[in-house]
């Protein structure tokens, strides 16, 4: 479409972001964040992603398969993190293991809701079911393993049988990543304050 002036017309480009000094493929991953938390996932073209980290289309695919690598890329990215700290506090037998499963919510929730952008609203799309995303769901029950085996540990958690402590750590996990929509409701909340409230009632759920 042209205007009167001659000047062409077409869709509206994506802004670029501002330079920020990432590798391209970390620039694509911050692109897409903004992107499928403002826009959508579905309604995010692979182009809108390309021009907002600054490249061509074509130059995208050198760094990434396409949508759905970025979209598993920032999922891991918010429960890699726990999981990796979740290891060092499983390691830490030296305090008491309901300090170390309440430190793990207070990090887990921050991690979930503490971000420039909302990625834990990305665990909504009906996409991650898919097999595509087997990777993340590993890692994910790799972190709720390490859930249960701290409420295990703690005194309350040790006397439970193994079908209530499987519900206990399914209503910790569940109270955890619920925080996303408790957070999106209300995005002005401090993270620091709502993450030390969710790591109290989390305690709570397990009867320490």
């Amino acid at each position: 479409m042209e205007t009167g002036s001659g000047r062409r017309v077409g869709r509206p480009r994506a802004a670029q972001r501002p330079d920020s000094g990432l590798a391209p493929r970390a620039e694509l991953l911050a692109a897409a964040a903004e992107l499928f938390t403002t826009r959508g996932y579905a309604a995010t073209t692979t182009r809108a992603v390309a021009e907002r980290a600054g490249m061509r289309q074509a130059s995208m695919y050198h760094y990434v398969s396409g949508k759905e690598e970025l979209l598993a890329a920032l999922l891991e990215s918010t429960v890699t993190p726990s999981l990796a700290y979740a290891g060092e506090l499983l390691a830490d037998d030296g305090r008491p293991a309901a300090d170390r499963l309440w430190e793990l919510c207070r990090a887990d929730v921050e991690l979930l809701c503490g971000g420039s952008h909302d990625l834990g609203g990305l665990y909504l799309l009906p996409e991650v079911r898919t097999e595509r995303f087997a990777g993340f769901h590993a890692v994910r029950a790799e972190l709720k393993d390490a859930y249960r085996r701290l409420i295990a540990a703690t005194t309350a958690g040790g006397a439970l049988p193994g079908s209530a402590l499987a519900l206990r750590t399914d209503l910790v996990f569940g109270l955890i990543e619920g925080v996303i929509l408790v957070h999106r409701s209300d995005p002005d909340r401090s993270v620091t304050e709502f993450a030390r409230a969710t790591a109290d009632a989390a305690l709570r759920i397990v009867g320490v």
